[in-house]
């Protein structure tokens, strides 16, 4: 199971850099097509690029569930046992799961709702945008499981 969460883990860090070479290409096209009169101001560029945007945001959270460094803020104090590190872990890895299953459950009717949907410029399915926040919470559950193996590997203090 580990083998394949580190191939998508690689697929997505790929995917990541591909939607930021593709984000540049219609913003690209807006800067130049204001400074030059002679290339048409194309209005699907800014559609594009806005779901390019959701789709980098929601791809970057998923490698960031992945490396441990998403939500990580520095409130809470630093554990100075290996099960009190555990903990906080555990207790993080929680509220990211309460937010995956939020994306999940509310994503899915989204989902449902964008079959029937076109983007007005591009005329682009929706469902291409509103799938990827249940897409991002079905990942970022499937890097929790691996994480929580993890934690109580580290809180019965097992060697890792």
């Amino acid at each position: 199971m580990r083998k394949l969460l580190n191939g998508y883990y690689k697929f997505l860090k790929i995917l990541l850099a591909a939607l930021m070479g593709l984000l540049v290409i219609p913003v690209m096209l807006q800067i130049i097509a204001r400074y030059l009169g002679f290339i048409p101001r194309y209005i699907w560029t800014e559609e594009m690029a806005r779901f390019c945007f959701i789709w980098v945001i929601l791809v970057g959270s998923m490698i960031l569930v992945s490396d441990g460094t998403l939500f990580t803020v520095d409130l809470l104090p630093k554990a100075k046992t290996p099960r009190g590190e555990a903990f906080m872990r555990m207790f993080v890895d929680f509220w990211i799961l309460i937010t995956a299953l939020i994306f999940i459950i509310w994503g899915w009717p989204l989902v449902q709702f964008g079959l029937r949907q076109t983007s007005e410029m591009a005329e682009l399915p929706m469902v291409l945008i509103y799938m990827a926040w249940p897409i991002a919470g079905i990942t970022w559950i499937l890097f929790l499981l691996e994480k929580f193996v993890d934690n109580i590997k580290l809180w019965r203090g097992d060697n890792q």
